[in-house]
C-alpha cells in the first residue's frame, strides 16, 4: 500500500503545530514521501504524526521518527497497536511522546 505524507498546520502563531498524516505500510521501500513530509514539517517547532492510518511499520520507519525528533518536537498520535509495540519494544516511546489523538497531541505543552 502506498505511503502518503499529507500535512496541515494549526495552533497558535507563537507555537504552530504541523500535522503529517501517515497511511499504509511504512517500510524502506515506500517511506520516501513520508520522510520528505516530516522533514519539511520539522522546519516548525512542533510536528504531530497522525499514525491512525498506518497498517505496518518497520525499523526504517523508526529511524525516520528518531531523526525527525532530533530536529523538532515530534509527537505521535493515534498509533495502532503494531506501531505502539514497535515504539515500546525499542524504547522509542521514552523519547517520542505518544498521544491517543491528534487533538491531544496538539494541545500538549512543549514540556513533552
Amino acid at each position: 500500500m502506498p505511503t502518503h505524507g499529507d500535512s496541515s498546520q494549526s495552533g497558535s502563531s507563537a507555537r504552530p503545530v504541523r500535522v503529517v498524516a501517515a497511511h499504509g505500510d511504512l517500510d524502506i521501500e515506500n517511506l520516501g514521501p513520508l520522510r520528505q513530509a516530516l522533514e519539511t514539517a520539522a522546519e516548525g517547532p512542533v510536528v504531530v504524526l497522525d499514525a491512525t492510518g498506518v497498517t505496518f511499520a518497520d525499523s526504517s520507519f523508526l529511524s525516520v521518527l528518531l531523526g525527525v525528533r532530533q530536529l523538532t518536537d515530534l509527537r505521535v498520535a493515534g498509533a495502532p497497536p503494531q506501531v505502539l509495540r514497535l515504539l515500546e519494544i525499542t524504547g522509542a516511546d521514552r523519547i517520542i511522546p505518544l498521544y491517543p489523538s491528534v487533538a491531544e497531541a496538539e494541545k500538549a505543552d512543549s514540556a513533552s
